[in-house]
């Protein structure tokens, strides 16, 4: 889409500049964005909440100086559904991303639409440098786009007018090969992706580092988006080093929640690799907070560290995404603004559209947002100055040719509700009390009839006002 000139100048960087603590110049009420959220990972796996036995000591620290968003959810806990609603500011139906972009899922037009007016884009006509490292996942593997050695899982190049005001892109659509992954640069060509022979989440913050040093504190605030692949399976691509953090541990060991079934195979496999990618995912987030703190960018900096969707890793007998139990649909959403944003516990109901929106609001950008995002800023709740607090975080999950069809839901403070409708009509409810049974083990939807016809007045008015296919009239 055409954005004016007049706006980009309008919004460009504002006369007043402050130093850093190394002398460079930052434009005023413009900090710098680092958003980082690798794949898979969910909330529990943070060693300072005491759930899972995981190994993360850069997160822990990260967290004693952050806002820590307890009810972050991922409202339709896939992958691309969760990037195009982090990029639009829209729910899955609103923004045609129902489902993980596919080259079969592409008859159904599933993929982030071009002429959508996106995050960054609204970034870069405020005079962001933005920049993307990692997954995509919001592109079709197919022609023009398939490189000349051919179509690797549902990996494709990704052209310069489908990357939404990334200026700088060092990134992949979706390869799942974490030991030997590669990339296109910003100039590269279809068949110029490069193999750097390193674990996916290394070279990607060498990467981040390399942003960071070359354009903070030049004269343009920096936004850098990294997706990290890993925790995201397969499991065993994790460097060894990682590995041997855990000892001899074992399944039984870590498989620690109530609702885990140890005896489900795929879950004995992968806890230790899965928990060992995780804490090489916070090595290196250590090593880019490091950079900032060095490059004198802290106190300038909005950092946030957050995941896609959680992993299930054998609770309720299930394995990887796509439910709404809080294994699946919670997600680490931490972010830190030294001296602006207080640290500690907020239990905001945080939904992925909502980033959108927050993100901006806390960057000081207010021009050239659409009007259809349905998404809401909750900018001023993180910066301490009160606000509306939403009762609930809705949950999604629908067929790629039957978007009226599938899961709907509503996670409150207190409740799980979801509601299935199949093609013959029928419907099922399901309830879990999250007070009395925290591991949601017992669906108690037919205990609770007068619960359960509250939230499905709630969940009706919530398809009504998003104006959802799904309907419960």
């Amino acid at each position: 889409m055409k954005r004016s000139a007049a706006m980009a100048v309008g919004l460009a960087l504002g006369s007043g500049c402050a130093l850093t603590k190394r002398g460079r110049k930052m434009p005023e009420e413009r900090p710098n964005l680092l958003f980082v959220f690798p794949d898979e990972m969910r909330q529990q796996a943070m060693g300072f909440l005491g759930q899972d036995p995981v190994i993360t000591p850069n997160l822990d620290r990260f967290a004693a100086e952050s806002r820590f968003v307890l009810n972050a959810s991922s409202n339709y806990p896939v992958c691309s559904p969760y990037r195009a609603m982090l990029l639009t500011g829209k729910y899955p139906h609103a923004n045609g991303v129902i489902g993980n972009c596919t080259p079969e899922s592409h008859r159904f037009g599933i993929e982030l639409r071009e002429d959508e007016t996106c995050l960054p884009d609204v970034l870069k006509s405020a005079g962001y440098d933005c920049g993307y490292i990692g997954k995509w996942h919001l592109d079709s593997a197919r022609p023009p786009n398939i490189p000349d050695d051919g179509p690797e899982w549902w990996d494709c190049f990704i052209p310069k007018n489908r990357r939404h005001g990334f200026a700088f892109w060092h990134a992949y659509n979706c390869f799942d090969d974490h030991l030997n992954p590669h990339y296109w640069t910003t100039d590269a060509g279809l068949n110029g992706k490069i193999h750097p022979r390193k674990w996916s989440p290394e070279h990607e913050t060498d990467v981040a580092i390399d942003f960071i040093r070359n354009r903070g504190g030049k004269g343009r605030p920096f936004a850098l988006f990294v997706s990290h692949n890993p925790p995201h399976m397969p499991f065993h691509m994790v460097p060894e080093k990682y590995v041997r953090m855990y000892g001899d541990a074992g399944p039984e060991d870590l498989l620690v929640r109530p609702n885990a079934d140890r005896s489900l195979k795929a879950a004995r496999e992968g806890v230790r690799n899965y928990f060992a990618m995780i804490t090489g995912v916070d090595d290196n987030f250590g090593r880019v907070l490091k950079c900032l703190k060095d490059e004198g960018l802290e106190d300038d900096t909005i950092v946030v560290f957050t995941s896609d969707h959680g992993e299930m890793m054998g609770s309720n007998g299930l394995m990887h995404k796509q439910q709404p139990y809080e294994e699946s649909f919670l997600v680490p959403f931490l972010v830190r603004w030294p001296g602006r944003i207080k640290a500690g516990k907020d239990d905001l109901h945080l939904s992925v559209p909502d980033l959108m929106p927050t993100l901006l609001g806390l960057l000081g950008v207010t021009r050239g947002i659409p009007g259809d995002i349905q998404g809401t800023d909750r900018s001023p709740i993180l910066l301490g100055r009160g606000g509306e607090r939403p009762e609930f975080a809705a949950y999604y999950g629908m067929p790629e040719d039957a978007p009226h069809l599938g899961r709907r839901g509503l996670r409150t403070a207190r409740y799980t509700f979801v509601m299935g409708r199949q093609k013959d009509g029928r419907r099922k409810a399901v309830l879990y009390d999250n007070e009395a049974d925290p591991y949601q083990m017992a669906n108690v939807a037919e205990a609770n009839p007068r619960v359960v016809e509250d939230l499905t007045g709630k969940l009706a008015g919530w398809l009504k006002k998003t104006h959802d296919p799904f309907g419960l009239s």
